[in-house]
């Protein structure tokens, strides 16, 4: 048995639109593409054909991968958990780094929601990994491709 994988409420809906988008845009246009190049005739030399079916097998794996990820996924809604000082999955957490005294703000998320540019890391990067279970005030180390970076952790909000 697959575990669960942990996902916000956002990062679901995300992949719910692009589940509905694939399944009601791009496979209908891909069939369309299929049905039009089948009608220029001989299939071994028309290029359309093929990339039309390479489109299709692209799509049709994506479906797949997507509906499997809802399948396992562990919505969890961070609004819903009683307040606290501590770091967990889907919070988002406020943090300075003690050299530079630079701010930094992070939400944990599943893997397919992460982008660092919108402030938002995985559960299993090395900052997430750190953070969770610590709570306000406490300090904590991490090793980082630029090497270790010691932080404190400012503030936890469950938003």
């Amino acid at each position: 048995m697959t575990q669960k994988v942990p996902m916000t409420i956002a990062g679901a809906e995300k992949l719910r639109e692009e589940l509905l988008q694939l399944k009601t845009v791009a496979r209908p246009q891909i069939t369309a593409a299929i049905a039009e190049a089948r009608a220029h005739g001989d299939l071994k030399e028309n290029a359309e054909y093929h990339a039309a079916r390479e489109q299709q097998s692209f799509t049709e794996g994506r479906i797949a991968e997507i509906e499997a990820k809802l399948a396992y996924a562990q919505i969890i809604d961070v609004t819903k958990l009683p307040p606290s000082d501590r770091v967990v999955f889907a919070s988002t957490v406020l943090l300075t780094e003690e050299d530079s005294e630079e701010e930094k703000r992070y939400q944990i998320v599943g893997e397919d929601e992460a982008d660092i540019k919108e402030g938002k890391i995985s559960f299993s990067s090395p900052i997430a990994r750190a953070l969770i279970g610590k709570f306000v005030g406490d300090i904590v180390d991490v090793q980082t491709p630029g090497g270790l970076r010691t932080y404190e952790i400012v503030d936890v909000q469950y938003i």
